[in-house]
């Protein structure tokens, strides 16, 4: 409500802050800015606003001019999914709480959120639906308010009693009507309720990072007691928990999505709704709301949330896609990575993508680097077209901690670029497979592992998938997207698209059939289809002379018509099928609702969405739609970067990027390098995958 509504304002009101983090911390500023507030210093008049921090120490220099003035004061907070980090660590928030009646976390006075939960009706059915899928997909994805924690990270042995820690003199506590006292009261209670159960003590993220202690220390430990400091995902250590102790912690407000009804001792915004056990009940909240209304109310509608890839207000669905990249790059590359078999090129954009946390070590030889990854505890990184066997062996780290088993193999993603990665324009996604590699079907792959999984997405998973292919086809974007200038006039009838493919790309040496060149796949076509209008595409490399591939001009005796450069994406618009080997064409046109048949063994197929002339691996029984497929291969496989900003980012992102064209050029060094790579085709092997 409170951050919605400003946002409407045609006219900037003005606001009057006496907090410098109001003018130096630019996050906060701009969605100030966006939300309809025009930033001021000074006395404010007539119709002004002030702004001013919670109820941080610069907090009563605002008062006291309101008090002078009259004029209101809107007290602005981070909101309940902030960032990677804690602010103290320096991290912009991904959304505030603009609050125009009081704070959510000071039970003196009414606040917008107390309003919005008693008052509005929160009964629309698509409103509920998006609340009830983003407390699922924030739970699925081990999301909260603080994020560097890794899912994997152990938590005590289940059953046991969560007691949750604050910092000591935050001012929720005060606004909840608690004291340091009642920490200690909560404690004792928890054992009384809990006769001989364990007690886990759980730490607040800044206590551990030692920018405010809390009011549990290593003094309190005991048979039965134990402060856990690490950090853990709270929704793994819910899972565990008998029952769940706090005084007004955001925990305690995401406990109750993790299914508990937390014993609540202080009087924060979610206490008083039926869905807590209060020790201080708040007279004035008497309505009895669900997990989704309650939901809906604080983290939907309450929040102004911020996209920082459009510099823009957005809606939650939007934050924690972005969050969600984020925090799973940190959670893959906080260990640093080892990287073997990269060429001189790709290392730069790798170090981009993968060394945010830790930067990454280039050993090619294969001992090395093994011995360098069990050393420093580093993961093993290669390109998954020079992948050596001995990468893949298990050798114990020198210390004798951890082993150096798990492999990562690196490729392109399947939105990768705005020109060939053969001429050396940098990828916008990359794929790092822990099983094996998505052309390879000799082996199970991750890629394929979430194409089974995803048979059984939620729908507004696959709606998302649904929106995203919408975009895709609607832009016309590619893997490539070169934007050659439209086609040719095509010969009338039922039209085929035969893509040619490089014929020693490592997708047909381990996922090709009984037909493995260009020439075999066009006479295939040709002879099951006597009819048709059969139209050869080579491939963008074998036509700028880079891979091998190229037909004689007898060879393509099978085709009506042989293609020049054109653009592939409004060729499939004007096709009517598609027959294929492995190519990611074959995906493309999937997405575009054509039929595919297939005579190799490409991720797409096998799945009951192509028709599959190739061998099929037995282990792909699943039956996923469509959209499910796109969700597993462009959404949850790839990792995305933006360079424009810098960061890790959704598929959306990338896809926007591609369709306005808003990329960095490459650099006159890149140009050169690539145009020479031009002029020694024939010694390709230089600097091939």
């Amino acid at each position: 409500m409170a951050g919605h509504m400003a946002a409407g304002v045609e006219t900037p009101r003005r606001l009057y802050v006496y907090n410098g983090g109001f003018l130096t911390q630019r996050r906060i500023r701009r969605i100030l800015q966006l939300s309809g507030w025009d930033i001021r210093v000074g006395a404010p008049g007539d119709g002004d606003w002030i702004g001013v921090w919670g109820k941080s120490p610069t907090a009563p220099r605002g008062e006291t001019v309101s008090e002078r003035t009259g004029a209101p004061v809107l007290r602005v907070e981070d909101a309940f999914l902030r960032s990677l980090y804690p602010g103290r660590d320096g991290e912009p928030p991904m959304g505030l709480l603009l609050d125009r009646t009081g704070l959510h976390f000071d039970r003196a006075q009414p606040s917008d959120i107390e309003t919005l939960l008693a008052t509005h009706p929160l009964d629309d059915t698509a409103l509920l639906d998006r609340a009830r899928a983003c407390s699922a997909w924030i739970r699925e994805a081990h999301l909260s308010k603080y994020n560097a924690f890794d899912p994997a990270a152990p938590v005590p042995t289940a059953p046991y009693v969560v007691v949750i820690d604050q910092t000591r003199g935050d001012a929720s506590i005060a606004g909840a009507g608690a004291t340091e006292a009642t920490f200690r009261e909560m404690l004792v209670f928890a054992q009384e309720e809990h006769p001989g159960a364990q007690i886990v003590i759980k730490s607040h993220p800044e206590t551990a990072g030692g920018h405010r202690p809390g009011h549990f220390g290593r003094d309190v430990e005991r048979p039965g007691i134990t402060l856990l400091t690490d950090p853990v995902s709270p929704w793994k250590l819910f899972d565990g928990a008998l029952g769940v102790y706090t005084v007004s912690s955001g925990l305690g407000f995401e406990a109750i999505f993790a299914g508990h009804r937390p014993r609540v001792f202080g009087q924060p915004f979610y206490a008083g709704w039926g869905l807590t056990q209060d020790e201080f009940p708040i007279d004035r909240r008497q309505r009895r709301l669900t997990r989704a209304q309650l939901f809906a109310a604080a983290m939907i509608l309450y929040p102004t949330w911020y996209d920082p890839f459009s510099d823009s207000l957005c809606e939650l669905e939007d934050v924690l896609a972005a969050l969600e990249a984020k925090v799973q790059g940190w959670r893959d590359d906080r260990r640093g990575y080892v990287a073997s078999g990269m060429r001189l090129w790709k290392r730069k954009p790798l170090q981009k993508v993968f060394g945010a946390q830790r930067r990454l070590r280039f050993e090619d030889d294969p001992a090395r680097a093994v011995s360098i990854a069990g050393r420093d505890r580093r993961r093993l990184m290669v390109w998954a077209g020079r992948e050596d066997p001995a990468l893949s062996r298990s050798r114990p780290a020198p210390d004798g901690i951890g082993d150096t088993t798990e492999v990562l193999r690196i490729e392109d993603g399947f939105l990768r670029s705005r020109g060939l990665g053969a001429d050396l324009v940098p990828p916008l996604s990359l794929v790092a497979d822990d099983l094996g590699i998505y052309y390879d079907p000799t082996r199970p792959s991750r890629l394929e592992d979430l194409i089974a999984k995803a048979a059984d997405l939620p729908p507004a998973r696959l709606a998302r998938a649904e929106r995203l292919v919408t975009r895709i086809t609607r832009a016309r974007l590619s893997k490539y997207n070169l934007h050659r200038n439209g086609v040719p006039e095509l010969p009338p009838g039922h039209r085929i698209l035969v893509p040619g493919q490089v014929e020693d790309d490592a997708s047909i040496l381990t996922g090709g059939g009984e037909v493995r060149t260009n020439r075999a796949l066009l006479e295939r076509a040709r002879a099951e289809n006597p009819g048709a209008v059969i139209l050869y595409k080579p491939h963008p490399d074998v036509e700028a002379g880079l891979r091998i591939g190229a037909l004689a001009p007898d060879a393509t005796s099978a085709a009506d018509l042989v293609l020049g450069p054109c653009d592939p994406i409004r060729l499939l618009e004007e096709c009517d099928e598609v027959w294929t080997m492995t190519s990611l064409l074959g995906f493309e046109a999937l997405l575009r609702g054509l039929p595919v048949t297939c005579l190799g063994t490409p991720f797409y197929a096998g799945w009951g969405l192509t028709r599959d002339l190739g061998p099929v691996p037995a282990r792909r029984q699943a039956r996923p739609s469509c959209a499910a497929l796109a969700h597993a291969a462009l959404i949850a496989y790839p990792r995305y970067f933006d360079p424009v900003t810098g960061e890790p980012c959704p598929a959306e992102v990338i896809a926007e990027r591609l369709e306005t064209g808003n990329l960095p050029r490459p650099g006159a060094v890149n140009r050169g390098v690539a145009k020479l790579q031009g002029a020694l085709a024939s010694y390709a092997w230089l600097w091939r995958r």
